[in-house]
């Protein structure tokens, strides 16, 4: 099999992937719009968006379908002039010597949620909530969480953190209701 086919091949099944995450997520939402629904999670509270554009590891996750692999998960955010967040999700599936592969959502923040909640649209016109559910004090860490509990990632600043920070983000997500069988650390090792 040639590597375009094989490339075109994962990319189809990744969007497929999505999708189908996408329309579950969207599923058992009735007919209520993102905008009038409340998360049934706890946000971190008021987030300054500015400051929390940028780069982050994925240190841990309860894993989508195509990041259950994943390894050198970076996300990154940036505003974009209509006020909506550009999204980068970065990462080699299967080993550190696999192909970058990239998936670019974009994030709409949930008014009244101090920029807590946004909902991420890889499929038009679906979309997925995500819940800023902890951000560190520092800005160097947080939580992004789903009201679903299906899934869930600990992000950094630095593609490590100690071990204690890990533990406490476990602990963390045991509290929001996580079935902490699923969580998968994702391998992270840099320079590339």
């Amino acid at each position: 099999m040639s590597k375009t086919f094989s490339d075109r091949r994962w990319r189809l099944v990744a969007l497929i992937a999505c999708a189908g995450a996408a329309l579950a997520a969207c599923a058992n939402r009735g007919s209520v719009t993102p905008e009038s629904r409340a998360p049934v999670i706890p946000t971190a509270g008021q987030i300054d968006l500015s400051r929390f554009m940028g780069d982050w590891y994925v240190i841990a996750h309860v894993p989508t379908w195509p990041e259950r692999a994943a390894f050198n998960a970076v996300e990154s955010y940036s505003l974009r002039e209509d006020g909506r967040i550009a999204t980068r999700f970065r990462y080699r599936h299967g080993g550190f010597n696999a192909p970058v592969n990239t998936m670019h959502p974009v994030g709409t923040v949930r008014p009244g949620t101090g920029n807590a909640v946004w909902d991420m649209q890889f499929l038009w016109p679906f979309q997925a909530e995500y819940v800023i559910a902890e951000l560190s004090a520092d800005g160097q860490r947080t939580i992004v969480a789903r009201s679903d509990r299906d899934y869930a990632w600990l992000m950094a600043r630095t593609p490590q953190i100690s071990d204690q920070a890990y533990q406490e983000a476990m602990a963390s997500l045991r509290a929001l209701g996580y079935d902490m069988d699923k969580v998968r650390r994702v391998p992270q090792r840099w320079p590339e």
